[in-house]
């Protein structure tokens, strides 16, 4: 049952982070108007790499893994769990390099799992992960969003896609904090 707000921080500021700060004010007034719980994962807390093990118990059929197996997935089971059981999704993220922090990177890793929240058909991949609503709110010192170098909201817009959440809102977190209205009113624009 999708009954969460999941709120993903991926910026490794802490302090004075423009996408910290924009995502927060957006998910206080999800949840306002909502009355979801929320979920909150701190990427910058550290989230592990898929590495052999991952691969191999991935790939092994459900019924056959092993203790080692389902120890290597158990990371990936809990974040794959928090997903399906959001209704809404705020994913913050800067934008380092032309495109997301790895720690976001490793994330999607951990969650984009065959048969789990995508499978393929005769028609290609099918997202799992239905009726779900998205905000991508992002921000870069020197990339536009939206611009032929802004790899990073592309990146996640597909990612989303693939995994079946269709209904995405990209927020230009740095824009809102520049500008002279409130960020409050700012953001309650976006929800409404």
């Amino acid at each position: 049952m999708n009954n969460t707000i999941l709120h993903i921080n991926s910026s490794e500021r802490i302090q004075d982070s423009v996408t910290r700060q924009v995502s927060a004010e957006l998910v206080s007034q999800l949840q306002k108007q909502s009355g979801l719980a929320i979920k909150s994962r701190d990427l910058a807390k550290g989230i592990p790499f898929i590495n052999e093990d991952w691969i191999h118990a991935n790939f092994t059929d459900p019924e056959q893994r092993t203790e080692q197996n389902r120890q290597a997935l158990a990371t990936s089971d809990q974040l794959v769990e928090e997903l399906q059981a959001a209704e809404i999704l705020v994913i913050a993220s800067p934008i380092y390099n032309f495109s997301v922090p790895a720690v976001l990177k490793a994330w999607i890793d951990q969650v984009a799992r065959a048969r789990v929240t995508f499978r393929y058909t005769e028609n290609g991949p099918e997202g799992l992960l239905k009726a779900k609503k998205a905000y991508l709110v992002m921000a870069s010192g020197g990339v536009p969003l939206g611009s032929e170098v802004d790899y990073a909201s592309t990146y996640l817009k597909q990612v989303m896609n693939f995994l079946g959440i269709q209904d995405i809102t990209v927020v230009d977190a740095g824009s809102l904090i520049q500008e002279t209205e409130t960020l409050t009113q700012k953001i309650a624009d976006i929800v409404s």
